[in-house]
């Protein structure tokens, strides 16, 4: 009886190449009983540099020869030890996923809050004397909201890239902390160094976004992504409360004992909270399932086997030039890009100058502009909770962002078109609870975890993370423009490019959905049952580190 060929890799030194990593590469063919006297002579052993294949095939979405080489997934070095005979109980998994689940979300979502506040703090600190001390007039404020974003960009791709060729872990908590002393920084007396301070926080946030991405990649099962991915940007809703009600009114509320300005202290209140996640994340979460402290090895066994459905597994840290290319031709690149700018010009404009429109549009005090982030972000939290609900009954994730955009719609024409400040109020409110998280809360869900789902290949899926941020970048950049000075404080233009931007996101997503339908069907239709037999015959080819395009069995969620 013919065996699956087994491929099971692991680094060597060239003596001959001092410094060069080559992969060995075993493909052996169990023989029967009457011939093992030969197995010896019928195996092959040899050291393979990257670039030379172990097997090759014609994958049926693309039409194209795709080359299975020695550098794989990191996945496959731990599953190669796995017996075959391993299975996972089903009670067992579901033990373990809530093991998983109590060590990484509570503090996944505790940094993730603390970013959301970074974010916000320019918001607070404009209506606590922020603009009067550094002398901003004009369009300055809104300069200084977009340098953020300046530095965001022009680091997403090298700071994406050292997540994928470093341990991920130690170069996020090296982020988070650099961002929180950056972050304490920000009470300068001068606007050029706030506005250099920002670039340099933009910067650094940058890579938070993509290391969550790809730690609940790593961990979590296709279909379990969306609910993990909504629990941890809901935590920005958390931070909305924190930073305006527990730290933002409190500062305020006792400005007259401060030996600092409140704008000042806030900075550095949520700088110091900042360091502190930073460190935990150090200490705490591991770079790789498989080095996590809080497993023994049969649940690590067991976290390899679970993802192996996800075709997909851990990473590697190679960057591969031919799914660059790749995902720079994938038309769901740039359709995903255009969401990140459109998504976000609304959420850019709301971050920064959220507490300027209660303020200044809606004739609320300092203080009480301060509280009511604390409502809007309880709402964020409740819809969150409701959508994910819902999605059990319905789990098409497209279908819900298109729902959620409809409801977004109609709250910012009540922020643009309405006279009644109690309907502003109302139409604030629910912008807020998707917009102002990249329409936020909902839509970075959505988007988020198809990506985290429907892009394969670590290369290309860090690629288009990077991609999608950069737009995030954009819209955000755009955002606070739309806010003209001398439309305070109605600030027309910027509402109505909210409603325009929210209806084209409908659009983008229902072109998303056709695609993904349509190349689904596509799939099924060309699969050719003799190559998936003979594909499925080589061992471990869910960690093979194909693209979504490449592999044959893949299929997109929708």
């Amino acid at each position: 009886m013919m065996q699956p060929l087994r491929l099971d890799c692991n680094p060597l030194r060239r003596a001959t190449r001092p410094g060069t990593w080559f992969r060995h590469v075993i493909i052996s063919r169990l023989q029967p009983d009457h011939k093992k006297k030969h197995a010896a002579e019928l195996a092959i052993q040899q050291v393979l540099s990257q670039e030379n294949g172990i097997t090759t095939f014609i994958s049926p979405n693309t039409g194209k020869q795709v080359t299975i080489t020695g550098d794989v997934d990191e996945a496959v070095n731990y599953a190669a030890n796995i017996d075959a005979a391993f299975e996972v109980d089903p009670a067992e998994d579901r033990k373990l996923l809530r093991k998983i689940d109590l060590y990484l979300l509570p503090l996944i979502c505790l940094t993730y809050c603390v970013q959301f506040m970074d974010k916000q703090t320019i918001s607070y600190g404009a209506i606590l004397g922020l603009r009067n001390d550094l002398k901003m007039v004009g369009d300055q404020y809104a300069w200084a909201g977009s340098a953020f974003y300046f530095g965001y960009l022009f680091y997403e791709f090298i700071g994406s890239y050292t997540l994928q060729r470093f341990k991920l872990t130690w170069v996020l908590s090296f982020y988070i902390v650099s961002w929180g002393l950056i972050l304490c920084l920000h009470s300068v007396p001068q606007y050029a160094g706030f506005v250099v301070l920002r670039v340099l926080l933009g910067a650094l946030e940058s890579s938070i976004t993509p290391a969550f991405m790809i730690i609940t990649s790593q961990w979590y099962k296709k279909e379990e992504v969306f609910f993990r991915t909504a629990v941890w940007v809901a935590s920005n809703g958390i931070g909305t409360m924190l930073g305006s009600g527990a730290i933002a009114y409190n500062v305020y509320k006792d400005e007259k004992s401060l030996a600092l300005k409140p704008w000042k202290l806030i900075f550095i209140i949520t700088g110091v909270i900042t360091i502190a996640s930073g460190v935990a994340i150090f200490f705490h979460i591991p770079s790789k399932p498989t080095e996590a402290w809080f497993l023994n090895e049969k649940e690590k066994q067991m976290v390899v086997e679970r993802i192996r459905h996800n075709q997909q597994g851990f990473g590697n840290k190679h960057f591969k030039k031919a799914q660059f290319y790749e995902t720079l031709l994938d038309r769901r690149t740039w359709t995903l890009f255009a969401m990140g700018i459109l998504c976000n010009i609304p959420n850019g404009g709301l971050t920064n100058f959220g507490s300027i429109l209660l303020k200044e549009k809606l004739e609320y005090s300092t203080g009480k502009s301060l509280l009511m982030g604390m409502p809007l972000g309880a709402i964020q939290i409740v819809g969150l909770v409701a959508i994910c609900y819902c999605y059990k009954f319905i789990p098409y994730r497209l279908f819900w962002a298109i729902l959620t955009y409809c409801i977004v719609v109609m709250a910012t024409c009540l922020l643009a078109f309405s006279a009644n400040h109690t309907l502003q109020f109302a139409g604030y409110s629910m912008s807020s609870l998707l917009a102002m998280s990249s329409l936020l809360a909902i839509s970075s869900i959505f988007v988020l975890s198809l990506i985290a789902s429907n892009c394969a290949g670590h290369t290309k899926k860090v690629t288009t993370n990077a991609i999608f941020l950069i737009g995030y970048c954009v819209g955000n950049l755009i955002g606070p423009q739309t806010f003209i000075p001398k439309q305070a404080p109605s600030y027309t233009s910027a509402v109505v490019a909210m409603v325009a931007c929210n209806c084209l996101v409908i659009l983008l997503m229902l072109i998303l959905w056709i695609d993904y339908y349509l190349d689904n069907k596509r799939r099924d239709a060309n699969m050719n049952m003799e190559l998936v037999t003979e594909f499925e015959r080589l061992e471990n080819h869910e960690f093979a580190d194909l693209t979504d395009k490449e592999n044959p069995l893949f299929r997109y969620t929708i």
